[in-house]
């Protein structure tokens, strides 16, 4: 995979509307969720009780929604762009935030990202909204879709 884009601060709201993407696949097994669930003390069974989630309609474990989100740090961190002239960012948090449809255990997901919008906010702060869309492989619906929004200082 090549590097992230790299887009000074002053040209970023000349990129609205570009994609990056998309990452990686990365496969979600039931270690991995299985961990998750020790640190988050979230142990429904349908996360981690195979022989019990097969008697479901999912027909097997999925991924929690908060897993699927967490992972995004990394898979969206591969194509999301540096921005050039920032001394810092910051996750500022996610607007729209859905989990449309489960990541079963076993699936490989990836991120896309759209810049939506910039917006300054003066003291030398802008508010960076990206679309993110975490795609399931095979799957016509994705896992998540939302709006994350950066703060950028430079």
């Amino acid at each position: 995979m090549s590097a992230p884009a790299t887009i000074k601060l002053a040209d970023l709201s000349s990129q609205i509307g570009r994609s990056f993407g998309p990452s990686e696949w990365f496969t979600i097994d039931q270690d991995l969720v299985n961990r998750f669930a020790d640190l988050t003390h979230d142990h429904q069974f349908i996360h981690v009780d195979v022989e019990a989630a097969k008697r479901t309609p999912l027909g097997g474990t999925i991924a929690h929604g908060f897993l699927t989100l967490s992972l995004q740090s990394h898979l969206a961190g591969q194509v999301m762009p540096r921005v050039d002239g920032a001394t810092m960012v910051f996750n500022y948090g996610f607007d729209k935030l859905r989990f449309v449809s489960f990541v079963r255990v076993g699936a490989r997901i990836r991120a896309a990202i759209t810049l939506k919008a910039v917006e300054p906010k003066g003291s030398g702060q802008t508010l960076v909204t990206y679309g993110l869309t975490v795609e399931i492989e095979g799957e016509p619906r994705p896992a998540v879709v939302a709006d994350w929004l950066s703060l950028v200082v430079g």
